[in-house]
């Protein structure tokens, strides 16, 4: 018990210490997260005005709350976790787990047949901190996203997910290069070093 207490500890200092942390606070973003978005979209060119854009793993809403700002009045951001999220002018959500057939229903009719132009996934398991598990949760969540965005996304349209490196990480690359005309990873500023994480930017949606 006490070395849980004390690795608490140490992640609530690492929180408070984080530069990025306190830029969110400071700029108004719900998340640090937020940041990387911000550097993906900066470095290529992801969404752009007038854009319909699907937020996977929403909550608490950094990454709609970036895309609403990028797309403008006359785009739509669409947003859907399984957790709860305070609502957010200019984005429609839709709670509950897409794995889910009424969930998924209700997200297809709130897209309403318009195409979407960028999906973007942020999910991520609930982490045991057991690699062999939560590794391959990840990479489920990822091939999950992956699907729904094959069937949404307009023609030239771009998929962003979080992806972590491990096992299941080249298989997941794999099933994403016949689908999209350029894949690559990148690695934000804004995610930890010592995270595995990085993002698949998988662009030039081929249809489906």
């Amino acid at each position: 018990m006490a070395k849980k207490k004390s690795s608490s500890r140490a992640w609530l200092k690492e929180h408070h210490d984080d530069v990025y942390v306190q830029r969110a606070q400071k700029e108004g973003y719900r998340s640090r997260a937020c940041y990387k978005l911000l550097e993906l979209n900066e470095r290529d060119r992801l969404i752009k005005p007038r854009m319909t854009v699907l937020d996977l793993g929403s909550a608490p809403g950094g990454w709609s709350q970036v895309a609403t700002g990028l797309v403008g009045h006359h785009g739509r951001v669409l947003a859907s976790d399984i957790l709860p999220m305070d609502s957010l002018a200019g984005v429609e959500f839709v709670q509950g787990d897409f794995m889910e057939e009424s969930v998924f229903d209700a997200l297809l009719s709130c897209i309403g047949g318009e195409p979407v132009h960028v999906v973007l996934s942020d999910m991520a398991p609930n982490m045991s901190g057991v690699t062999a598990v939560d590794q391959p949760r990840s990479m489920f969540l990822v091939e999950l996203a992956l699907d729904l965005a094959v069937r949404v996304l307009a023609p030239g349209g771009t998929f962003v997910a979080k992806v972590f490196h491990g096992e299941g990480f080249e298989a997941v690359m794999a099933g994403t290069r016949p689908h999209f005309t350029k894949v690559l990873t990148r690695k934000p500023d804004a995610s930890r070093p010592r995270s595995r994480e990085v993002y698949l930017v998988a662009s030039g949606f081929k249809g489906a």
